[in-house]
């Protein structure tokens, strides 16, 4: 990939399927707005919450998820490390909620055929964070509050404020994929 053909953007969370259709594997991005995280634990509860018609911790519409666990934040600071995960485990859920509504999935490593195929179907994209960098992401982050599951520990559902927080898309709504370049 050239370098005149890498788009730069600043993208404001939440966004619509539309707009998700619109990024390119490829592009890098500075996120700003309102991101979630959950892990394995807190999708299995969603999930579960999900089969039996209780509410969720919030709308999965337009939804992004930042797959991570922060650590417990220093004194004086908002958030600890907050460096993203590996993504494969949360896919047997992740059909289910790009279906409902979330449009974005930050995180590290390969997604399964059935995720792509859901993101192609619905309009998702799949971010990818530098793993090994969560004390400088950690940077990015303005604001944390712990909003579900607070006996998940580290897992636990956080609403977090973002800005400029970088991102690339690894896997766009075509399917295009990074890892396949």
């Amino acid at each position: 990939m050239s370098q005149d053909t890498v788009s730069r953007k600043i993208i404001s969370l939440p966004i619509t399927r539309q707009e998700a259709r619109e990024l390119r594997a490829g592009d890098l991005l500075f996120l700003r707005g309102t991101i979630y995280t959950a892990r394995d634990a807190a999708h299995k509860r969603m999930t579960e919450a999900i089969e039996k018609e209780e509410p969720l911790p919030f709308s999965l519409e337009n939804s992004s998820v930042y797959y991570a666990g922060p650590c417990p934040a220093r004194p004086g600071f908002v958030i600890g490390s907050a460096g993203p995960t590996t993504s494969y485990r949360m896919d047997a859920y992740a059909p289910k909620l790009i279906s409902l509504g979330q449009t974005v999935m930050l995180g590290k490593g390969l997604r399964s055929p059935l995720v792509i195929d859901a993101m192609k179907e619905y309009g998702a994209v799949y971010l990818g964070a530098t793993g090994g960098a969560g004390a400088l992401l950690s940077q990015r982050i303005t604001a944390c509050e712990v909003i579900a599951y607070p006996d998940l520990g580290a897992e636990a559902v956080r609403k977090l404020e973002l800005f400029d927080f970088p991102a690339v898309v690894l896997i766009d709504s075509l399917g295009t994929s990074l890892y396949d370049r």
